[in-house]
């Protein structure tokens, strides 16, 4: 004969409380709901109170090299990417 128990639910649920708002939120995948939370804040932030065409102009290469270089960069970088030529 084999007896089959019923789990026991622990103290949380049998106090009525639900169990769930008593862990802290689990990270899913690489990052956390907090981290997005924060980052996208961190952008909306940026977006709202920066210069944001001026810091475009100052990212520009300096000269000819320097735009040679990084354009290298850029190649070297797409050829290790999965979705290569775009």
């Amino acid at each position: 004969m084999s007896s089959k128990k019923k789990p026991n639910p622990g103290p949380s649920a049998s106090a009525g409380t639900d169990p769930s708002t008593s862990r802290p939120p689990q990270q899913i995948g690489e990052g956390s709901y907090e981290g997005t939370r924060d980052y996208q804040k961190s952008i909306k932030t940026y977006l709202e109170d920066a210069d944001v065409a001026a810091d475009a102009r100052a990212a520009r290469p300096a000269n000819e090299d320097e735009a040679s270089e990084m354009k290298q960069a850029e190649q070297q970088g797409r050829s290790h990417s999965k979705a290569k030529g775009q």
